[in-house]
């Protein structure tokens, strides 16, 4: 208890210096972004993926680069996480998924699991108000049975109260596995073939679709990881069949407004073809 309250207090009243979480490479502030509003015309000039999804990885490494505890990295990817949903705004996309903490991840240390449900709960608290006004809609995924009762709280409060939000679905990946989302689907299909609802013949891709938690969403155009790292981590194993994948070699922290538009102008560059050849 007392090495939890420990690292909770240290990161809770940690000062993170603006010039380590932007990278000088501008800031998340509302109004003129002088560095990246060029770039945000580029991009304007051809269509926007709708659904971008991203891995934020780097946090660990980041805080052990300046000799801080992990969990002092996840607080400062806070920032990046505003600064994303606002260029996502800014640039026009509609849905924006986030993969914020995994089923593998409950095996950390305990102190850096409860400094991240802390964080969890600090985010939605210091942050919804604003997500609201800003049209942003929260859905959060994954195995929320697990999560304790403080952030159980947070993340029910800041469903409901950005339900009726149209700008920007926000979907946050918490407790999430690529792998369980799909076993779930399949028992539920399962059940309803049991019951007489579906019969074996009518399970195809859109049966499985309706099942999943993103079903009334597009599936993600763009896939982003940050750190360098080329893997999918298990995350929306079905649904980025088809997305195109930027690895940037910024971690989660220092990724920000223009690191988006970098990856979108790249995206935007690319010929997606879905199998088909040119005539």
């Amino acid at each position: 208890m007392r090495q939890r309250s420990a690292v909770n207090h240290a990161v809770n009243h940690a000062v993170i210096p603006a010039s380590d979480t932007t990278a000088g490479r501008g800031d998340v502030d509302e109004g003129p972004h002088p560095g990246t509003d060029a770039l945000l015309q580029q991009l304007q000039r051809a269509p926007v993926p709708r659904h971008i999804a991203i891995i934020m990885d780097g946090n660990g490494r980041w805080a052990r680069e300046r000799h801080m505890p992990r969990p002092f990295g996840h607080r400062a990817g806070m920032k990046a996480v505003r600064a994303v949903v606002e260029a996502s705004i800014a640039a026009g996309v509609e849905w924006l998924s986030l993969f914020a903490f995994s089923q593998e991840n409950w095996q950390r240390p305990q102190p850096e699991i409860s400094a991240l449900m802390s964080l969890l709960e600090e985010y939605i608290n210091s942050e919804l108000r604003e997500l609201r006004e800003q049209g942003v809609r929260i859905r959060v995924h994954g195995d929320l049975s697990r999560l304790n009762g403080a952030a159980a709280r947070a993340v029910e409060r800041a469903v409901a109260e950005t339900a009726h939000c149209t700008r920007l679905g926000l979907n946050l990946f918490i407790s999430y596995g690529g792998r369980a989302e799909l076993v779930r689907a399949m028992r539920a299909m399962a059940a309803d073939v049991h019951a007489g609802v579906l019969h074996p013949d009518q399970i195809d891709e859109h049966a499985i679709r309706a099942r999943l938690y993103t079903l009334d969403c597009p599936d993600p155009d763009l896939l982003i990881r940050t750190s360098g790292e080329q893997r999918l981590s298990n995350f929306m194993l079905w649904q980025v069949a088809y997305a195109e994948l930027y690895i940037s070699g910024v971690l989660w922290p220092d990724f920000d407004r223009m690191a988006l538009f970098e990856a979108i102008l790249d995206f935007q560059r690319r010929d997606r073809r879905f199998g088909r050849v040119d005539t």
